[in-house]
């Protein structure tokens, strides 16, 4: 079949036999538009339209990881307050335990008061030397002023540091040989049951016959360190 082109200069494309794709003549279709202002609300609508859309995307992607961090933290919450109330239980026991031993110390430490006073007054007796009477006293100082105590009275119970009353403990007794009777004091500081050992008086007195030293001496009870303490069990096996 013969073609005649009638118009010189132009040929026309032959058909293919594909399927063929153009895209839009942008430079057509922008230099139709003659109004800058619109040009300038097209970039600014695209600007806008892009920039949304990577921020719903970034906002995306940050909360799927808040999300996935904060059930890591609710995991880890609920672990740390089963841990927390077993503590908390742990301590209400302990705490229990403390007062009852505390309980039986103060028991114990007021029940064993006089076997202490006699054994270590008695270790501390030179030779020569003997107790003829030994008594508590209560220790009586002045009340401050403007304390409860200065109301019911001017004087009140000397207490220790727990506000316990202070055990004191007079020792009256008699020596042949006066150095025995400093002896006595010297042993008795030495002691770590005993403190503020003060001698009240001390004079002559004729006994069968014989002049011996009387005297009396004013010592304050105390809690010895763990290291003096010896226990021993109640119940021992008898072979």
């Amino acid at each position: 079949m013969i073609e005649i082109n009638l118009l010189p200069g132009k040929k026309k494309a032959a058909k293919g036999t594909g399927l063929s794709l153009s895209l839009p003549d942008f430079k057509g279709l922008l230099a139709q538009v003659k109004d800058p202002f619109l040009l300038v609300a097209i970039g600014a609508w695209v600007v806008v339209g892009g920039g949304g859309a990577l921020l719903f995307i970034t906002d995306r992607a940050r909360l799927a990881s808040a999300e996935s961090r904060l059930e890591a933290v609710r995991t880890e919450k609920r672990r740390y307050d089963i841990v927390i109330a077993q503590k908390r239980q742990a301590e209400k026991v302990r705490d229990s335990l403390l007062y009852e031993i505390n309980v039986i110390r103060n028991i114990d430490a007021d029940r064993y008061i006089w076997p202490h006073v006699l054994d270590q007054a008695t270790k501390a007796l030179p030779p020569y030397t003997w107790i003829t009477n030994m008594q508590g006293v209560s220790a009586i100082v002045a009340a401050p002023a403007g304390s409860p105590q200065a109301l019911n009275g001017p004087m009140a119970v000397e207490r220790d540091s727990i506000g316990r009353p202070t055990v004191k403990v007079a020792i009256r007794g008699r020596t042949v040989d006066i150095q025995a009777y400093t002896t006595f004091l010297r042993q008795l500081a030495a002691s770590p049951w005993f403190t503020d050992v003060t001698p009240a008086a001390s004079q002559t007195v004729i006994e069968a016959d014989r002049p011996v030293t009387e005297f009396s001496v004013t010592v304050s009870y105390r809690i010895a360190d763990s290291v003096y303490i010896r226990t021993v069990p109640l119940v021992q096996s008898v072979r």
